[in-house]
């Protein structure tokens, strides 16, 4: 039956036209933004996971100026411990020299003190942003370390949390700055010089190889956490973003389907006019 009320077909060329339409423009928005799934509504699902991801790259990137500011306060103390094992070397030389007769007691004592004002200098300097890890206490507030977050980990659906990396303190502070040396003025006093540097040397060398560890640790964590803040974005771009070469060939299609669409409506739209046909 025919009808000029009513038309069918114009109605089904109509609604198919609108869904060609909506492709048309889903597709279109995929390919300006550059994302498959640019909001909730486009996958509720996927986007959720994409946010979390996104927080956690967020988080990492703090995670990374954190431990480049650790690596900055371990790296200036270790330099300063390496230091302070040569001068302590350069020291013992001096004392041994002074267990001769016929040394210059004067001058090596004097040299020995200069010596002892300069690992003090160190000591006191080997700081970066307020913090010193030859020191006691490492930053003015009783701190004996440094604390560096090291990265953030989150467990199924709960809240990140972040892991942290204590660096103790060397404390060459202790061991010393704070030593007072016998001194060079006799040969006695030069040998017994001589045995407290051997001590003050242990203590700088194991400082200066524990800092040298720490320094290892941030370094491996550093390029450890970089490029685990690669794999999190090259997730999240598997999940979001639109894959061009296929948004290409769909956009063609949608395009000659959107074509024909409206061909076929303004056919449809058409039909009533053969109605005429019948009252000539």
């Amino acid at each position: 039956m025919s009808s000029i009320l009513t038309n069918n077909s114009a109605m089904v060329a109509l609604q198919t036209l609108k869904s060609i339409n909506s492709n048309l423009s889903d597709t279109q928005s995929a390919i300006s933004t550059g994302k498959d799934v640019a909001s909730a509504k486009d996958n509720a699902s996927v986007w959720a996971i994409s946010k979390v991801m996104e927080s956690d790259v967020s988080g990492l990137d703090a995670v990374k100026d954190s431990l480049a500011v650790g690596q900055s306060a371990v790296g200036v103390a270790s330099a300063g411990a390496e230091l302070i094992v040569e001068t302590i070397k350069d020291m013992q030389a001096l004392a041994i020299s002074a267990q001769s007769e016929s040394a210059n007691f004067t001058q090596i004592d004097a040299e020995m003190t200069a010596k002892k004002e300069q690992l003090d200098s160190i000591v006191a300097g080997s700081q970066f942003n307020g913090v010193n890890l030859l020191n006691t206490d490492t930053d003015g507030t009783g701190a004996t370390g440094l604390t560096v977050v090291g990265s953030i980990n989150r467990v199924g659906s709960g809240a990140a949390t972040a892991t942290q990396i204590d660096v103790a303190s060397a404390d060459l502070e202790a061991t010393v700055t704070n030593i007072t040396l016998t001194g060079t003025a006799s040969t006695a006093d030069a040998a017994t010089t001589y045995g407290e540097l051997e001590t003050m040397l242990t203590a700088a060398i194991t400082g200066a190889a524990s800092l040298g560890t720490a320094a290892k640790r941030l370094d491996d964590q550093s390029n450890f956490v970089s490029k685990l803040s690669d794999s999190l974005e090259s997730g999240i771009g598997s999940l979001v973003d639109t894959d061009m070469e296929e948004a290409s060939a769909k956009l063609q299609a949608l395009q000659t389907q959107q074509q024909l669409g409206v061909q076929a409506l303004s056919i449809a739209n058409q039909a009533p006019q053969t109605i005429l046909s019948l009252f000539r």
